[in-house]
């Protein structure tokens, strides 16, 4: 087993790499596979580790490992030329990611960042496609994931073609609801993140989301109390996330 950990810390120190976190049973890709295949999977991959705020891999670059994501959690991001974060999406323990660069053999189309401390174990190229030669119903997972990223592509696209960033922000808040455990039929948003991964994910601005939530609390459609975000209003939120609807309600869009 090839192990490394090549992320400094903030004080020049490498974080110690999780000998406990050094096992692929739980990566969902090789559900079914038989132990002893997952267990040499495991010694022939590299295993790294990253601290909070790492960059795992950086966009163009030409690095074409797959990624097992063995412990912690990591985001898929973009900067735009003004150096806004624009966030695709995120993956904990147990997903995988980079396997379009490991079939096509192209550059990186975006940064990968540890969202905390985390474990990867990185598999070379030639070995994921003889994975997906070995074991088809592996290849019919790659494939289900490939067409599900070709049509979140074609919402986003939509989304920022006919939504303004308000109702974007509105949609990400409604993305980020769950139901109240004490309280039946309230929903709330705990812990909350920060205004800079919600503009990230809504593609705006961090000013534009710190707007809609003073605009949303002293219209009474949430509350914010402590780490949390209750949603007093829920139909009125989700009227406002409706395409055309903030115009309606009289709210401009700043962007």
């Amino acid at each position: 087993m090839s192990v490394t950990a090549d992320s400094a810390k903030s004080d020049g120190t490498k974080p110690k790499l999780d000998q406990s976190a050094q096992s692929l049973a739980d990566i969902d890709l090789f559900n079914g596979l038989p132990a002893d295949r997952i267990k040499a999977i495991e010694d022939e991959a590299e295993w790294q580790s990253y601290a909070k705020g790492d960059t795992i891999v950086e966009q163009n670059s030409t690095s074409a490992n797959l990624m097992l994501v063995a412990a912690g959690a990591v985001r898929i991001v973009n900067y735009s030329p003004t150096g806004r974060e624009v966030a695709y999406a995120s993956f904990s323990a147990g997903d995988y990611i980079g396997e379009i660069a490991a079939l096509d053999g192209q550059p990186r189309t975006a940064h990968v960042v540890a969202l905390k401390p985390s474990v990867i174990a990185k598999l070379c190229p030639d070995s994921f496609r003889d994975l997906l030669m070995e074991f088809p119903q592996m290849s019919i997972k790659v494939a289900q994931r490939l067409a599900t990223i070709v049509r979140a592509a074609d919402e986003r696209i939509l989304d920022l073609s006919t939504l303004s960033a308000y109702e974007r922000v509105y949609r990400e808040l409604l993305s980020l609801k769950r139901e109240d455990p004490v309280i039946l039929g309230r929903y709330l948003i705990h812990p909350i993140p920060t205004q800079a991964q919600m503009a990230a994910s809504a593609s705006t601005t961090r000013e534009t989301v710190a707007r809609v939530l003073s605009q949303l609390a002293r219209d009474g459609v949430v509350e914010k109390r402590d780490k949390t975000i209750y949603i007093r209003e829920l139909e009125a939120l989700e009227v406002l996330a409706r395409s055309a609807s903030a115009r309606a309600f009289g709210f401009a869009d700043p962007d």
